[in-house]
C-alpha cells in the first residue's frame, strides 16, 4: 500500500522526503490522516463529554447522577439499535451503489433512508413512552420523568447516527461526527451550566431536558450541512428505493451492532439493578476514563469499513489483506499506550469527578484488560460485515454478550464495579478469541497485531 518514489538520485530522496512529510497519496497514508481526524474528534470530544460529566456529577450529587447515567445509557443503547443497522450498512451499500453506477439509487438511499429510520424511531419511542407509563408503578419516582424526555430524545438520535454513516461513506468524517460528539457535548455544558447559573436546581430532569434539546439541534444542524453537500456531489435525477435489498443488509449488521451495543452497557445496566445509584456514578466515571482506549478502535472501524467493501468489491484480495493488517496494527499499539498512560493517571483524573469517586481507581485496572485485548485484533467486526459474514459475526457477539449478562447478574451482587468490569473484560476476551477465529477460517487472514 505504501510505494516509494521510483525515482533515485536527489530527485527520488526530495521525493520520498516529501511523501514522508505530506503522509503520501496512498491509502494506508489517507487511511492513518481520517483515522486521526476522528480520534482527534473524538478526544475532543472526550474532553467536553469528562467536563461535562465532572461538572454534572458535581452539580447533581451522586445520586441525581446515577439516575441521568441510567437514562442516558437507556438513549444510547436504544438510540444505536433503532436505525436498523442503516448507519453502518451505508459503509457498504454507498460504496456499492457507486461502483455499480446506480445512481437512482444511490439517490433514494441518501433521502429514503433518513426518513425510514425517522418514522420508524418515532414510532417505536411513542410505544416506549407507553411502556413506562404501564410500568410507572414499579419505576423509581425520580426516573419516570426522565425516561419520557429520554423516548422524545430518540427519534433525532437515530436520525442522526444514519446521517453519520452517510457522511463517513464519503469521507466527510468531521460532518458525521461533529455534531454528535462536539457540538452536542458543548451544547450540553452550555445549557447545563446556564441552568445552574440562573439558580435552578440541577437534577436529573434537568441534565435530560438539556441533553434531549442538543441531540435535536445538533441533528438539525448537521442535516442542513449535509443536504447542501450531498446536492453539490449527487447529480440531480430519479430517485429508486430499494428498502428491501438495504434490509436485507443491514439487519444481520443491525443483529451485530445490537450484540455489540448490548456487551458495552450490560455492565451499567445491570449495575443500577442491584447497587446503589452513587456506585453507579462512580463506575460510569470509570468507563469515561477509559474511553480514549475504546475512540482509537472508533477511529479505526469509522474509517476503514466502506474501503474493505470497495476493495472486496474490486476484488483486489492482496490489497484488502494488507489494508487489514495496517488497520490492526493501527488499533492494538496506539491503545496499548492510551491504557498505560490512563492507568497512571486514574487517580488524579476520577479525582475531577469528585473525591468520592477515586475508590473507582482499582477497577480501570481490571476494565482495562480487556479493551486491551479486544484492540488485539483491530477493526475485525467491520470487515467481516463488509464481506457478507454477518451472521456469524452477530453470533459471535450474541455468545459474549450472553456470557457477560451471565457474569454480571453472578458477580455484580456481590463484588458491585469490580464484578461488572471483570465480566465484562473476561467477555471481551471471548469475544476476541471467537472473531479470530471467524475470520481464520472464513477469509483465511491473520489478524492479530503480532504472530503470523
Amino acid at each position: 500500500m505504501d510505494a516509494e518514489p521510483a525515482t533515485t538520485g536527489p530527485a527520488g530522496l526530495i521525493a520520498r522526503l516529501r511523501a514522508r512529510l505530506t503522509g503520501g497519496p496512498s491509502e494506508a497514508s489517507l487511511t492513518r490522516r481520517l483515522a486521526g481526524t476522528i480520534f482527534v474528534i473524538r478526544v475532543i470530544s472526550a474532553g467536553l463529554a469528562y467536563v461535562s460529566q465532572v461538572l454534572l456529577a458535581r452539580w447533581m450529587g451522586t445520586s441525581d447522577y446515577g439516575v441521568y447515567v441510567y437514562v442516558w445509557t437507556w438513549v444510547l443503547l436504544l438510540g444505536s439499535m433503532m436505525d436498523f443497522g442503516i448507519s453502518a450498512s451505508a459503509q457498504k451499500i454507498i460504496p456499492e451503489y457507486r461502483a455499480s453506477g446506480e445512481q437512482a439509487l444511490l439517490r433514494g438511499f441518501l433521502s429514503g433512508s433518513r426518513w425510514l429510520t425517522f418514522a420508524v424511531s418515532t414510532l417505536v419511542s411513542l410505544g416506549l413512552a407507553g411502556i413506562v407509563r404501564l410500568l410507572s408503578p414499579w419505576i423509581e419516582p425520580a426516573e419516570e420523568l426522565p425516561l419520557y424526555i429520554g423516548c422524545m430524545t430518540l427519534p433525532a438520535f437515530v436520525v442522526a447516527n444514519t446521517q453519520d454513516g452517510i457522511a463517513r461513506s464519503h469521507d466527510w468524517m468531521q460532518l458525521g461526527l461533529m455534531p454528535q460528539f462536539i457540538i452536542r457535548q458543548a451544547l450540553i455544558i452550555g445549557f447545563t451550566g446556564a441552568a445552574f447559573l440562573l439558580g435552578y436546581h440541577l437534577g436529573a430532569v434537568a441534565a435530560m431536558a438539556a441533553s434531549a434539546g442538543a441531540v435535536w439541534i445538533a441533528m438539525t444542524g448537521q442535516m442542513l450541512v449535509l443536504n447542501r453537500k450531498l446536492a453539490d456531489h449527487i447529480e440531480p435525477g430519479p430517485s429508486a428505493y430499494d428498502i428491501r435489498g438495504w434490509l436485507a443488509v443491514s439487519l444481520p449488521i443491525l443483529l451485530v451492532e445490537s450484540f455489540y451495543l448490548l456487551l458495552s452497557y450490560t455492565d451499567v445496566l445491570v449495575l443500577q439493578q442491584f447497587r446503589p445509584s452513587d456506585e453507579v456514578g462512580v463506575y460510569f466515571a470509570v468507563v469515561k476514563t477509559l474511553a480514549l482506549v475504546s475512540f482509537i478502535h472508533y477511529a479505526m472501524s469509522a474509517t476503514t469499513a466502506h474501503r474493505f467493501a470497495e476493495y472486496n468489491a474490486s476484488g483486489d484480495k492482496a490489497r484488502l489483506s494488507a489494508y487489514v493488517a495496517h488497520a490492526i496494527n493501527w488499533t492494538f499499539w496506539p491503545s496499548l499506550a492510551a491504557t498505560i498512560v490512563l492507568l497512571a493517571l486514574g487517580k488524579p483524573l476520577l479525582w475531577l469527578f469528585g473525591p468520592q469517586f477515586v475508590v473507582g481507581y482499582d477497577i480501570m485496572f481490571v476494565a482495562a484488560i480487556g479493551l486491551v485485548v479486544r484492540a488485539a485484533i483491530g477493526p475485525v467486526e467491520r470487515l467481516l460485515n463488509m464481506l457478507g459474514q454477518q451472521k456469524i459475526c452477530a453470533l459471535a457477539y450474541a455468545l459474549a454478550f450472553v456470557m457477560n449478562l451471565v457474569l454480571c447478574i453472578a458477580l455484580v451482587p456481590r463484588y458491585g464495579g469490580h464484578g461488572a468490569a471483570a465480566a465484562t473484560s473476561i467477555s471481551l476476551t471471548f469475544e476476541t478469541v471467537l472473531l479470530f477465529w471467524i475470520v481464520r477460517q472464513r477469509l483465511g487472514l491473520h489478524v492479530l497485531a503480532f504472530g503470523k
